[in-house]
Parts: structure tokens; C-alpha cells; sequence
């Protein structure tokens, strides 16, 4: 992928890299990994961490905003919000899938529009954000990209 590709990408989040490796890493599916000459890193580990991050934020945003629900409430609401599908589908709004590196045989099965493939970069996106800048301002990605600044929590 082009550099001027991804700095598109970087336009489209409204968010530049610091280090663009994190991005990178963030876009690229274990098959394009594995069928590299030298050993690259994919996005499962940023997916891990995305996701997590997501989920503690969301967590944090639900328990402040939301003063009598219990945990069980909380706890719904919560998944509600941090889903694949919702998540896939935000992923497929932002055209994300064209960014993505893959294999070859991931390719050949519309590995782009993968729904499963679209979340999981979706949250290693989310996971090289944060690694790339703080917590306040992947909470505000995630606000903006996640839930379209319009979600009230």
C-alpha cells in the first residue's frame, strides 16, 4: 500500500500517526503476515488491546453517565455498544476493508469485506490509537469513528 493511501486513511479518521508502523501493523490480516518473506507483525495483538480498550472506556462512560443502573444493566448496555456487528459495520462505513493488507487467498474470498475481518482491524485500529497517543484522545476516536459523536451515553 501507498504511503499516499494511508495518509487518505489518516484524513478519513481525522487522526495522524506519530508512528505510521502502528497503523500499518493495525491494517495487516495474518494471512498477508505469513505469506511475507520476513516475518511482519499483524493485528490480532492490537485487536486484543483495542478491544479491551474499547470495552473499558465504554464501561467507564456507561457507570459515570448512568448513576442507578445496576451492574447487570451496565452489563448489557454495555455489550450492546461493543459488538462485531456494530462494530464491522462502522468498519465497512469508513471503507476500511481496501486499506487492508491480506493474502492471497484471503484476497480471493473478499477478505475486504469480511465482516469478521472489518472489526477485528476496527479494534486494532483502535489498540495503535492508543498505543500511538493516550487514553482522552482514543476516547475521543472512538467517539467520533465508534459511535459518530452522536451515541449519548
Amino acid at each position: 500500500m501507498l504511503k499516499s493511501e494511508l495518509r487518505n486513511l489518516e484524513k478519513k479518521i481525522k487522526y495522524t500517526f506519530k508512528n505510521r508502523d502502528l497503523l500499518k501493523t493495525a491494517l495487516t490480516h495474518k494471512t498477508y503476515a505469513f505469506e511475507a518473506k520476513t516475518p511482519i507483525e499483524f493485528n490480532e495483538r492490537l485487536e486484543f488491546l483495542g478491544d479491551s480498550i474499547m470495552s473499558f472506556l465504554v464501561a467507564r462512560e456507561l457507570y459515570k453517565s448512568n448513576k442507578y443502573f445496576s451492574e447487570g444493566e451496565l452489563t448489557r448496555r454495555r455489550a450492546q455498544l461493543v459488538n462485531n456487528s456494530y462494530l464491522a459495520q462502522r468498519a465497512k462505513d469508513l471503507g476500511l476493508g481496501k486499506y487492508l493488507y491480506l493474502g492471497r487467498g484471503e484476497t480471493m474470498q473478499d477478505g475486504d469485506t469480511n465482516l469478521t475481518n472489518l472489526a477485528n482491524a476496527l479494534e486494532a485500529l483502535i489498540g495503535a490509537v492508543f498505543l500511538d497517543s493516550d487514553i482522552e484522545t482514543v476516547w475521543k476516536f472512538i467517539k467520533r469513528i465508534v459511535f459518530d459523536g452522536s451515541y449519548v451515553f
